[in-house]
């Protein structure tokens, strides 16, 4: 059997159980990568040493007394800075929350503990995930382990590079308009953001609630199914989650191998407004990436979406205003600092247009129409999917520039106009390695309807199966 990080993380954790590895050596393992490459990657926050080796002792205790222990046993997680963790530092990557210590855990930290999951540390993002980039953090910027030298994406930038640099088996972010896609795109692992609901928001210090949404990153796609087999769950404490019956996902992605025609039976559809938005470089991975869908079994249709040009417009109005009012309880008197005198220039940029378009006179004028034409979008999308099981394209229409390259805020936006769409409609979507330019990863973006995780899920890992 294939030893340490090589595995696949299914393999890792059957071995585990079987104790042909242990829980102590996973961890060690990982905190041996983390301190050889964090000074130059900048992915972890804080690191979470001495608690996550006691538990995996505990946990290795657990499996030679024969005893029971989760379904997570002895697989290590990232968690992003704005995810509270209890006793451990959860900044949101800004000066404002630099010494706010979680007084308790997520609903998502809950589940993964109790299925036997270590927390190894604290990821970097954008500064109260408010980027694309994972620049606007006040610990510094991350660099991108699969195109050193250039972004990871953002805002779960610090997580995805944590994940494809092998410092963690699964890293955890959140997703507004595509910060887990599109940094999973650019460093050229799996990222999935389930059905809006789907996973509980409660424990997250959201940048805009209508549109956030919690999910797993990882280098291949057992490490995203065994995620969700565990956080996909109803949430009593949190009232945007689902009532689901949800299945398992990684039955169905073990249900896929060895077939020859995985996805026969499969609609999927392609959108020319896509490629037209999308560097012709991309388009050309793309284009292989569909036709391997298609020799998998599926059946490729072309169909149109009518208002590309509407939804970065659409997010960032509602995007503004919802953060804006997030942002209230970071006045100074309970939480750190007043965020207004210590925040970066993107999070005061988003704050300051929130409350202007908040003002009652302009409220009608710009929330309004955006929260109508944000129902066009999702009717739009909903009608598209009635007729298909998928539609695939690009994740992130431009290669990430390089670290440091000044770029005006329309043109930091524009890496988003691919993914907002899920956010804005409530479906579930994802990003997985399609390719490379030059060295670079590229990802391909699944998107399905509200509830429908599995169908990603299933066509994720047949296509991984076929590399």
């Amino acid at each position: 059997m294939k030893k340490g990080v090589l595995m696949n993380i299914l393999e890792k954790l059957n071995a585990i159980k079987n104790q042909e590895i242990t829980a102590k050596e996973n961890v060690e393992s990982y905190i041996k990568v983390i301190e050889e490459k964090n000074d130059e990657l900048n992915a972890f926050l804080e690191l979470n040493k001495e608690d996550a080796i006691a538990k995996a002792e505990e946990i290795d205790a657990k499996i030679k007394a024969g005893e029971e222990v989760g379904a997570l046993a002895g697989l290590v997680f990232g968690i992003k800075a704005n995810i509270n963790v209890e006793d451990l530092i959860i900044s949101a990557a800004s000066k404002t929350l630099e010494d706010y210590i979680g007084s308790y855990d997520a609903t998502v930290v809950k589940l993964i503990k109790a299925e036997d999951g270590i927390i190894i540390g604290i990821n970097n993002m954008d500064e109260f995930a408010a980027g694309s980039s994972t620049e606007t953090s006040y610990y510094g910027a991350v660099n991108n382990p699969a195109a050193p030298g250039r972004i990871p994406g953002g805002s779960s930038g610090g997580s995805a590079a944590a994940a494809a640099a092998g410092m963690c088996d699964i890293a955890i972010g959140s997703d507004t308009g595509g910060s887990i896609r599109n940094p999973s795109s650019h460093c050229g692992v799996y990222g999935m953001k389930p059905t809006y609901g789907a996973v509980s928001r409660q424990g997250l210090l959201d940048l805009s609630m209508s549109l956030d949404q919690i999910g797993p990153m990882a280098r291949d796609v057992t490490g995203i199914t065994l995620a969700l087999d565990t956080i996909v769950k109803y949430d009593p404490t949190e009232c945007t989650t689902l009532k689901w019956d949800a299945p398992n996902f990684t039955e169905i992605a073990l249900s896929v191998k060895d077939k020859e025609k995985p996805l026969e039976g499969m609609k999927i559809a392609t959108c020319k407004e896509f490629k037209e938005v999308t560097n012709d470089e991309i388009n050309e991975i793309i284009d292989e990436s569909v036709a391997k869908l298609e020799s998998l079994g599926a059946e490729v249709v072309e169909l149109s979406f009518d208002y590309i040009d509407i939804c970065l417009p659409t997010y960032y109005l509602i995007n503004y205003v919802e953060f804006f009012s997030a942002t209230r309880k970071y006045d100074g008197r309970k939480y750190g600092s007043r965020i207004e005198e210590v925040c970066g220039p993107e999070v005061l940029r988003r704050i300051q247009m929130g409350s202007y378009i908040s003002q009652k006179e302009f409220s009608g004028k710009y929330y309004q129409k955006a929260l109508q034409a944000r129902s066009l979008i999702r009717n739009a999308i909903n009608d598209m999917l009635e007729g298909v099981d998928l539609i695939v394209g690009p994740t992130v229409p431009k290669l990430p520039h390089k670290l440091g390259e000044e770029l005006e805020p329309m043109e930091m936006y524009a890496y988003d106009v691919l993914t907002v769409i899920a956010n804005l409609a409530g479906i579930p979507a994802a990003s997985l390695k399609a390719g490379e330019v030059d060295g670079i990863p590229v990802g391909l973006q699944l998107q399905a309807k509200p509830q429908d995780d599995a169908k990603i899920v299933k066509a994720m890992a047949a296509f991984e199966y076929a590399q």
